[in-house]
């Protein structure tokens, strides 16, 4: 007997995989990627009411991969309006228990802080202010996910290859395997110098070529190369790394 379900799974994986083949789809996708980023897309969207800064795409990618996961605390690096906040709070709510979102950026802006803080969704939120590669606040987060089983880990700060690389030598190890660490920002190797031609990083210096150096001596996390071929845009192509080893 047929099962309708698995048989829909299988064409979904099957359209994924030849999509990632499919040139003049990509050549679009890239295409709608530079002229977007130029006129500012990700700016567009809100969560619950907050602005979320980032694009659909992988908003929707972030949801799978939570259900999939099923993450107990989930530690976050830059918050900006707190969009990312309140989806990841409000996700782990969904699902149920004691599960937590530690949040960290360098400078949270006090109109950000107060509108954060006062969202029905902050309630299984902690607010760190600090450098996310402070040993000091380190060292503060991995006391506070004593206890949870199941941690993801996604970057989003300083996007300079000096700090994301340090971001993933100090917080991988707290991912386990199946788990994910998620690296944002990655698309700026593929865009045009001028795209953050008033910014520390640029195409050579940025969180894919952090990428290509931690994988370069870590094998405990792999390029999740099916998330690329779903999206087909995306502002973390290369970034959406799967650990497979315990």
């Amino acid at each position: 007997m047929s099962n309708p379900v698995k048989e829909f799974e299988n064409q979904r994986k099957q359209r994924i995989d030849e999509q990632g083949a499919n040139a003049p789809l990509k050549d679009a996708s890239d295409e709608f990627m530079r002229h977007s980023i130029s006129s500012g897309y990700s700016y567009n969207f809100q969560w619950f009411g907050r602005p979320i800064i980032q694009y659909p795409q992988d908003i929707m990618a972030m949801q799978e991969i939570i259900w999939e996961v099923q993450p107990d605390i989930i530690i976050e690096t830059g918050i900006a309006h707190g969009g990312t906040v309140l989806f990841y709070a409000s996700l782990l709510q969904l699902l149920g228990g004691d599960r937590k979102l530690i949040s960290i950026d360098i400078d949270i802006r006090e109109h950000n802080r107060k509108e954060i803080e006062s969202h029905p969704m902050f309630r299984n939120v902690e607010l760190l202010e600090g450098s996310a590669i402070d040993e000091e606040l380190v060292a503060s987060v991995f006391e506070k996910a004593k206890g949870y089983e199941n941690p993801l880990v996604v970057l989003d700060s300083n996007h300079t290859h000096e700090h994301v690389l340090r971001e993933m030598e100090l917080y991988s190890p707290l991912v386990k395997k199946d788990s994910y660490m998620v690296v944002f920002d990655t698309i700026i190797e593929n865009l045009p110098e001028e795209a953050s031609a008033d910014r520390p990083w640029s195409p050579g210096n940025n969180p894919m070529t952090a990428v290509d150096q931690f994988l370069e001596t870590n094998d405990r996390f792999v390029k999740d190369i099916n998330i690329d071929n779903k999206l087909m845009f995306s502002v973390a192509p290369n970034g959406y790394l799967k650990c497979v080893k315990g």
